[in-house]
């Protein structure tokens, strides 16, 4: 292909000024240099500054020795996977799904879940279940619940997407970052906001709305 292009070249430089043959040189190039492959599920960016380095920051609080008669403080563990080839909305919907249920549960549902975020996740939360019973004293890895789930924001890197007629176009390579915190126990009956209202419950509700009213102008 190459010695194809050469050929060509030589014969486009005799029939075309010097400017030309530049500029097809130019496109020569372009049209040799290997793309990019962004098909990985999780690369090391150069920028790696702007990294959240907070989140792992709280497995190092060491807190105050607890009172005898005090209620056991739950031990818990934070962990994070960043720079994930992922688009953040489709991460989202993953990352609720698993919200408030215990390890072994959130294990069985994710492999039927058909999104590529599910399998990140699962990895994740294998990972913390690993780090939780080796460094942070949790005698029994079925033991823990998923008490925080969310992703946020990775970097967006910009490329060119080549179209008809010498035109280009604009395409997004968007990364996120997820962060996953298991604690010790069984998970609460309704992480959620429980819903719908049982009748007094929600006439109790309309009266204080009434009274907490303010009349525009009053005292």
């Amino acid at each position: 292909m190459l010695n194809c292009l050469s050929n060509k070249l030589t014969l486009f430089c005799h029939s075309r000024p010097p400017s030309s043959y530049s500029n097809f040189k130019k496109c020569v190039a372009l049209l040799a240099t290997p793309k990019t492959d962004f098909s990985t599920s999780s690369i090391k960016l150069a920028d790696s500054e702007n990294e959240p380095k907070r989140w792992l920051s709280y497995n190092d609080v060491i807190y105050p020795p607890q009172e005898p008669g005090e209620e056991r403080r739950p031990a818990f563990v934070c962990h994070q996977k960043l720079n994930i080839k992922y688009s953040p909305k489709k991460m989202w919907y993953v990352a609720c799904f698993v919200r408030g249920m215990s390890v072994d549960e959130a294990l069985k549902q994710l492999p039927m879940v058909g999104r590529k975020g599910a399998t990140i996740v699962r990895d994740t939360i294998l990972e913390a279940q690993q780090l939780a019973v080796e460094k942070h004293n949790v005698e029994f890895k079925t033991n823990l619940w998923i008490a925080e789930s969310f992703c946020g924001k990775g970097p967006v890197i910009k490329g060119m997407r080549r179209h008809a007629r010498m035109r280009m176009g604009e395409v997004m390579y968007r990364y996120c970052h997820y962060f996953v915190r298991l604690e010790e126990g069984t998970p609460p009956e309704n992480y959620y906001y429980s819903w719908p209202k049982t009748g007094p419950a929600l006439l109790a509700q309309w009266v204080d709305e009434i009274r907490d009213r303010k009349i525009e102008g009053s005292l």
